[in-house]
């Protein structure tokens, strides 16, 4: 269990770094005229990744959960994979990579590393795939299924029902 609160912690010290570079990202964005879109659910999204991160442990903790080999090794690997798709995304979006929807003017989407493949407006783009897997897997690691089940359901209702289509207005604006 030790060995599950260090990962999850090391996943909370990830998140940190990540809003760091997203702020610092904003403010560059912002300088150049960026435009922000859905202020109003991205404090949903803060509570929603950091419930994750709380109701593992506490599910873990509170609830007994063993860790079954079969199930945990396999989910650590996803985890680990998840983590290294969200950087390489951060990677290749560089100064346009946030965690907010924010728009610059006169900036092309991003092509290159994972945006090859997996482009706008669709998936946003592969963080989504990678917040999808990390969502259901780091509980895994140690059977905390009902945080897996749980976060899966409320990340869908976020991504489908407010995260895209803000995403797909912002993108939309370009064009006008």
């Amino acid at each position: 269990m030790i060995a599950y609160l260090a990962l999850v912690l090391a996943t909370g010290a990830e998140r940190i770094v990540e809003l760091v570079i997203s702020t610092r990202n904003a403010r560059t964005a912002f300088a150049q005229g960026g435009v922000e879109y859905g202020k109003r659910h991205f404090p949903w999204m803060v509570a929603l990744h950091s419930g994750l991160l709380l109701a593992c442990l506490a599910e873990v903790f509170l609830a007994g959960r063993p860790f079954l080999p079969w199930l945990g090794w396999p989910m650590l690997a996803l985890v680990l994979l998840s983590q290294a798709l969200r950087y390489w995304c951060i990677a290749s979006l560089g100064p346009q990579w946030n965690t907010r929807v924010i728009v610059v003017p006169g900036l092309h989407l991003v092509t290159r590393g994972p945006y090859r493949w997996l482009r706008h407006p669709n998936l946003r783009h592969p963080n989504y795939l990678a917040v999808v897997v990390e969502g259901f897997a780091l509980p895994l690691v140690h059977t905390a299924w009902i945080t897996a089940l749980a976060f899966t359901v409320l990340n869908a209702v976020l991504l489908l029902g407010f995260r895209i289509p803000t995403e797909n207005r912002a993108l939309a604006s370009l064009a006008r």
